[in-house]
């Protein structure tokens, strides 16, 4: 190895001393041999220069053993994980459905009051609507008297009033036309 990395280095220092043709010869050997020991210097590591070998692994061979403990363990892992998950997405599943059925609740609260209400303005409503002086004044305004006695039949007097039979008339069936 030192010896390809002094051969590289004598072959680009040839390139140089061409360029440097008028320097004596006896100057650039010895300036070329003091560039040489000094780059040698700093590639070394230690007291030894260091050799790197290959070598060559062949794993082509090799096969991996079934490890039935191995095996075992990573079963009961995916099981107490997957159990894990899932009892985790049950809880967040019932945690949300809480509280959409809080939301829900209190939807259902403001219809109620909100029914409550129109039902307190309906009753107000029938209230005014059926207040005898306002009938007896609209009756008034449409011309029509009180009624004498014996004018007005009430369906459940037991009075003066005898009861009657009732009769059965045939239906008129309308005819198709088509």
């Amino acid at each position: 190895m030192a010896t390809m990395a002094i051969g590289h280095e004598v072959g680009r220092l040839e390139g140089e001393r061409t360029v440097a043709a008028g320097k004596s010869r006896s100057t650039s050997m010895a300036q070329r041999n003091r560039e040489l020991f000094e780059q040698q210097r700093a590639r070394r590591r230690g007291p030894t220069p260091e050799m790197f070998f290959t070598k060559h692994i062949d794993n082509s061979r090799i096969v991996k053993a079934d490890d039935p403990q191995r095996k075992r363990d990573m079963r009961m892992f995916t099981v107490v994980m997957t159990t894990f998950f899932l009892l985790t997405m049950v809880y967040v599943w019932q945690h949300f459905s809480a509280i959409n059925l809080g939301y829900q609740v209190e939807d259902t609260k403001a219809k109620v009051e909100q029914m409550r209400e129109d039902n307190r303005q309906l009753r107000l409503i029938d209230a005014q609507l059926s207040e005898p002086g306002r009938i007896d004044h609209i009756a008034k305004q449409l011309g029509l008297d009180e009624p004498l006695p014996g004018q007005v039949v009430r369906q459940d007097a037991t009075g003066n009033m005898a009861p009657v039979v009732a009769e059965a008339r045939p239906a008129a069936v309308p005819l198709n036309v088509n």
